[in-house]
């Protein structure tokens, strides 16, 4: 179990947003926890110093793309980039320095799993690469992977027989729980719980984490074997619930400064 960063760029600013809120088509809807006066490059110079490897960078929506090269600079090779990864510019993140892509929309094409497409994208860049993003919502006690900014609900639900189809071609998965994303008010224990028993690739679980006693019982649930990032309650986000140097240090085995 291990403690993967994150750094969520909007508007080229590190910032954490509740999830759902972000929409192309009404900026004003958009709820924002936390704007660092940091820049995405310190972020990932201080995860690069802690030796905190496997975290993303989340470009939601555009705008990003330079703050996203220059955090990819900053720690080659330490951390995956998400947003707007198609065929046709993966290749070119990974070069940037990203150890590997962050995939949902591009391939959850038109509600369902595009098989070709993820097939043509596992050819160009090699499952190893792929991280397949399978962000979630809760409809009818059931949850369904969701895109397009965690907007459109598709028909593919998040369980182990959909886990087992796509493994094949990527080396793990990234799940937000939406509904609870940014809120800090506790996490979908029922979600962790449905991946804590899927024995496969590694997974990192991500949403509504807001205190020591929910990373304990991501540990409990998931069997030990899920990774967890956190956003809005950590201190360098603006949090007062947990210390991110705490984190560090407990879940990477290192020395970390504060």
């Amino acid at each position: 179990m291990r403690f993967r960063p994150c750094i969520d760029l909007h508007q080229g600013k590190v910032k954490q947003i509740v999830g759902g809120s972000l929409s192309d088509h009404d900026a004003d809807a958009v709820r924002t926890n936390f704007e660092s006066t940091r820049s995405a490059e310190w972020y990932a110079r201080r995860y690069r110093r802690d030796g905190l490897t496997g975290g993303h960078i989340i470009q939601l929506g555009s705008g990003n793309q330079d703050a996203a090269r220059a955090a990819l600079a900053a720690w080659p090779g330490g951390m995956q980039l998400g947003g707007g990864v198609t065929a046709d510019n993966a290749v070119q993140w990974l070069d940037a320095g990203a150890a590997a892509v962050i995939v949902t929309s591009w391939v959850f094409y038109n509600g369902r799993v595009d098989m070709q497409r993820l097939k043509h994208l596992t050819d160009r860049i090699g499952p190893r690469q792929l991280v397949l993003d399978l962000s979630c919502r809760r409809k009818e006690n059931e949850y369904y992977v969701v895109t397009d900014r965690w907007q459109t609900f598709t028909r593919e639900k998040v369980t182990h027989e959909l886990l087992d189809r796509l493994a094949p071609y990527c080396c793990e998965y990234l799940i937000h729980a939406v509904d609870v994303e940014g809120r800090c008010q506790g996490i979908e224990t029922a979600l962790v719980e449905l991946l804590g028993h899927w024995d496969g690739l590694p997974v990192t679980y991500a949403g509504g984490i807001h205190n020591q006693a929910a990373i304990d019982t991501i540990g409990r649930l998931g069997c030990g074997r899920i990774d967890f990032t956190v956003g809005s309650a950590l201190d360098i986000f603006g949090g007062c619930r947990l210390r991110y140097s705490e984190l560090a240090l407990q879940y990477s085995g290192r020395d970390v400064g504060d």
